[in-house]
């Protein structure tokens, strides 16, 4: 397997959001290749923003204004784009962004008596995060692990099911370090890169290969 870059390994180093700032500049040479893969510059909206958030932790102001250069657009469509994520955020969070499922299935399971338990164990409520800025706790609508309910996610990690007593070993876990090789730092989507860039060229011969393949059966 192919070791990290520089770059991954210092965002996975990152321990806390940052207070504010742009992309790096290997960053910002990581936007313009994900730029350079779509037909159109404006394609590339969300996958900018997940870059800024991986970098920072949340969306910066000062990214919205390099995306929306970047791509041609208004740092207002920048914005407004990414407010309408869940996953995205335009504010500082914590290191670990907690998401509790409280949809039917989960809900029937317990998911309101884990919430409570989550807010009494963090000593917040669902939508803040800690003073620490170590974690922020989310009430979400599905998260679409059913069969382990009551369940939530840790930074898009799954676990479930869950109940009062495993959601405190959760987080003495985090706090400890010790599910740092599961759990990265919020924003950061993956924690290894892949052994070949995908690049423009390659989605059209790959298309190719499979339009001559269908044709043969």
């Amino acid at each position: 397997m192919k070791h990290n870059s520089d770059y991954i390994d210092k965002v996975l180093e990152r321990n806390a959001p940052s207070a504010g700032g742009g992309f790096s500049e290997e960053g910002l040479k990581r936007a313009e290749a994900l730029i350079a893969l779509y037909p159109k510059k404006r394609s590339a909206l969300i996958p900018l923003c997940h870059l800024a958030q991986g970098e920072h932790g949340w969306i910066t102001e000062e990214c919205i204004e390099e995306i929306a250069g970047l791509l041609g657009v208004s740092p207002a469509e920048v914005s407004g784009t990414a407010s309408f994520y869940d996953m995205l955020h335009l504010e500082p969070v914590g290191q670990y962004v907690i998401s509790v499922c409280t949809n039917i299935a989960c809900m029937l399971a317990g998911a309101y008596e884990l919430l409570e338990a989550a807010e009494e164990k963090l000593g917040i409520a669902a939508g803040q995060t800690d003073t620490d800025m170590r974690f922020t706790l989310e009430e979400a609508e599905c998260l679409g692990a059913c069969d382990t309910a009551p369940c939530l996610q840790v930074n898009s990690r799954f676990f479930g099911p869950m109940n009062s007593a495993s959601f405190d070993k959760l987080i003495t876990d985090l706090a400890s370090g010790a599910l740092a090789g599961v759990v990265p730092p919020h924003g950061v989507l993956s924690r290894v890169e892949r052994v070949f860039a995908l690049t423009a060229k390659d989605t059209d011969d790959a298309g190719a290969i499979d339009s001559k393949e269908a044709g043969q059966k």
